[in-house]
């Protein structure tokens, strides 16, 4: 039987943090992928940038790496605002395969667990997956680990283990990513820059001969978004649908000149296919784009994410329900595994109904949110948290944080 110290279901970006920081420990650890890559949200949800947080964070050496990796492959930069998580998403696939190969994480992908059955002191699973070199399906020999880590986002190991999970009232909309190539990045910044003088919300730089840019726009009134004019006549002239205004924010991509990411659509709750009607709005959204934003004439989708962009979901009860109350008063914990100062961001399919709550104090995550048995642990976005401080907590840093910190905490414990 094939044994390993710690195995971990899903290569997102909690997943690869706690797999690669495991195997430099010492670790021998297995990664188990059901794509045929690693990265999750950045690189399946076209996640990018990641959201800065705080100047304070720990356990923050692999998202360090990380950076160091793709800078070197003209895949990341440090935006004006000195956040560093502006990264390439396909060029993170390549750094991300290097990375955790070159520190001996053994990767298996187009594979999920099955079969999981707990020990005394141990987890027997077996990994169902394709065979990357024929159509057939392939089951691995079972397989022994001291410890079994659920990433992969919606908990689907703690589903299949009949875990305690906490109650799932509320919700948020989910989102479908888009990236569109061939736009006149100078253009499309000089107008955007003149039409917005709110720089809390558009903002520009240059950086190795590239322009980097970001801007927004929702529908809520909560406060005045220079572009409500231009969507306000796309509705009207139905080149988009009213929808499709709800929620609209973009990025450059690192180490291109002329490709722009979305955080959008931002599909309402009550759609029946979110990707097929995402992708409609997409196409809406791009020919907006080309008619109404000077930059945009000649430009192209070229990129849609394989994956939706997920914010709640399954969330786990672990050793301790971490709560929005721990978060805004800041309490502080024994064996903190995230320290992050980024707000409560609650997001509603309805208008001004969202919410971005800024918190005044930075908050602590201990390990025992992670914690669900001796055995048995859970990082990523279906922590033991309640809904509104995993609003909180479910971004990519944090992520990073989580994985690294618990990996950390298996060392030591080993």
């Amino acid at each position: 039987m094939l044994k390993y110290d710690v195995i971990i279901a899903g290569g997102g970006t909690a997943g690869c943090a706690c797999a690669y920081t495991a195997a430099k420990l010492g670790l021998k650890t297995l990664l188990v992928e059901k794509n045929s890559f690693l990265g999750g949200s950045i690189t399946s949800s076209l996640v990018i940038p990641a959201m800065k947080t705080s100047e304070n964070a720990i356990n923050t050496e692999f998202f360090s790496i990380l950076y160091d990796k793709l800078y070197s492959l003209d895949g990341a930069i440090t935006y004006s605002d000195g956040n560093k998580g502006w990264f390439n998403p396909e060029l993170t696939k390549i750094a991300l395969d290097s990375l955790l190969t070159n520190a001996g994480v053994e990767i298996i992908f187009e594979s999920e667990i099955r079969n999981i059955n707990k020990r005394l002191s141990s987890y027997i699973v077996t990994v169902d997956g394709d065979n990357l070199f024929s159509s057939a399906k392939k089951l691995l020999p079972s397989i022994e680990t001291k410890y079994l880590v659920d990433a992969t986002g919606d908990a689907k190991i703690c589903q299949e283990l009949n875990c305690e999970f906490l109650e799932n009232k509320n919700s948020q909309p989910i989102n479908l990513r888009f990236i569109m190539s061939g736009v006149n990045t100078k253009e499309f910044s000089d107008w955007l820059m003149d039409y917005d003088s709110d720089r809390n919300v558009t903002t520009s730089c240059e950086q190795g001969g590239y322009i980097y840019l970001s801007t927004a726009y929702t529908w809520d009134n909560d406060k005045k978004w220079a572009l409500a004019p231009v969507f306000k006549q796309a509705i009207e002239d139905g080149t988009l649908k009213e929808e499709d205004s709800n929620y609209f924010q973009l990025f450059s991509v690192a180490g291109t000149a002329d490709a722009i990411a979305f955080n959008c659509p931002r599909l309402l709750n009550s759609i029946s296919n979110p990707y097929v009607e995402g992708r409609a709005s997409i196409l809406r959204l791009s020919n907006f784009c080309k008619k109404y934003l000077p930059g945009f004439k000649n430009a192209h989708i070229s990129s849609i994410a394989n994956s939706l962009g997920v914010r709640v979901s399954n969330r786990v009860k672990g050793k301790y329900v971490y709560t929005v109350d721990d978060l805004r008063s800041g309490k502080t914990f024994k064996t903190p595994v995230v320290v992050s100062n980024y707000p409560i961001d609650v997001h509603s399919d309805k208008k001004d109904a969202s919410k971005l709550e800024k918190v005044y104090k930075e908050y602590q995550l201990p390990i025992e949110s992670l914690i669900v048995d001796d055995n048995l642990f859970v990082i990523g976005r279906c922590i033991s948290a309640d809904f509104e401080a995993q609003a909180a907590l479910r971004i990519i840093p944090s992520c990073f944080s989580m994985g690294e910190g618990l990996a950390k905490y298996l060392a030591e414990s080993n």
